[in-house]
């Protein structure tokens, strides 16, 4: 298990982070700490949450119910110090999800109180905004997305205010680091402009999609991430589980992420489902592991500082943590880039 910094700092994560997005929901506590366990005995040191988890499905009932699962294992264990924990301040959104406002000092107060407390915990080590007030091309956003609306003024005004009670929150110990989510090259651009006239916190990591079917992060952040050191901790590199070939001709097994949402939060259609059978298909001509081999592919990425893994089974988070020891062929990553060149934005 490679180690990597965060950013310019001398914190370390591994090159695999174990999401927990499903716990709470399709997953249990004792599953969850097993989880968590097994993780930690391959070497992984970073776990990622946030405060509107668990997703699959997102409710009002279980709002905030994975923190408080990962806390209730810190408390147990006693094995806090052995990881890097992530969580998120939720942005605008639904009435119910934390009373769906934009983040402000306020909100972001509050919030760090409320997550402090359910993880059992007297710091967050990575405390990322989840989306931008301003709206994001992230979830599948960026076929309409349309920034001409945005005051200028406005937007970074807010980002100073939020440096700055990101700042307070830093400087009492409650956060060590500070990261974005679903940003775009010009907001983070913006708040590292911010924090150096400013000398405020310093972004030291960005949490976006990107998988072999969504590699928007190629272009403009790459060469951000490049230049700033602000690498990408990627989310659903299996694009929702499609990667991995479970959904491969029309499938949707039981208790799968498909069987709550169909669509897959706009992943699966029947243009993305062709191009994902492609994918699988050319792994298994070299007799290899679809999940294992998206998974490689993410790792093996200049820009990558963490691929965030998620699973349901304990048979599924090891298959994919054994993904560190693939090294892909020049073979197969030609077949990839054929295949990019075709689809390059299938979904």
């Amino acid at each position: 298990m490679k180690m990597l910094p965060l950013g310019r700092t001398d914190t370390l994560v591994s090159e695999i982070c174990l999401g927990s997005m499903t716990w709470g929901t399709q997953n249990t506590f004792a599953e969850a700490a097993e989880q968590i366990d097994c993780a930690l005995d391959h070497g992984v040191n970073f776990i990622d949450t946030a405060e509107m988890y668990p997703t699959t499905p997102l409710t009002a009932e279980t709002l905030g119910d994975t923190e408080t699962i990962i806390g209730q294992w810190v408390a147990q264990s006693g094995k806090r110090d052995r990881m890097v924990l992530a969580t998120k301040v939720t942005g605008k959104g639904k009435e119910w999800m934390y009373g769906g406002k934009d983040i402000t000092p306020e909100k972001i107060r509050v919030s760090v109180e409320r997550s402090l407390k359910r993880l059992q915990t007297d710091r967050i080590d990575l405390y990322q905004l989840h989306w931008p007030n301003r709206g994001s091309y992230a979830f599948r956003q960026n076929w309409t997305y349309d920034p001409t609306a945005q005051q200028t003024d406005k937007v970074l005004d807010n980002m100073h205010e939020v440096l700055r009670e990101l700042d307070a929150q830093v400087k009492a110990g409650r956060i060590l680091h500070v990261g974005l989510s679903n940003e775009s090259a010009w907001g983070t651009a913006q708040y590292l402009r911010i924090a150096e006239r400013e000398n405020l916190p310093r972004v030291v990591s960005i949490q976006n999609e990107y998988n072999l079917m969504n590699r928007l992060f190629d272009l403009d952040m790459a060469e951000l991430s490049h230049h700033e050191n602000v690498g990408l901790l990627t989310y659903s590199p299996l694009a929702a589980g499609m990667l991995s070939g479970k959904y491969s001709d029309g499938t949707i097994p039981d208790g799968s992420r498909r069987s709550m949402n169909e669509a897959l939060g706009g992943r699966y259609s029947e243009r993305s489902a062709q191009v994902c059978n492609r994918y699988v298909a050319l792994a298994r001509e070299h007799g290899l592991d679809p999940s294992q081999m998206a998974l490689a592919f993410c790792m093996g990425r200049p820009f990558m500082t963490s691929t965030i893994i998620g699973a349901t089974t304990m048979d599924q988070l090891r298959n994919n943590l054994a993904a560190t020891s693939l090294e892909l062929s020049d073979e197969v990553k030609a077949g990839i880039h054929a295949i990019y060149l075709d689809h390059p934005v299938p979904m």
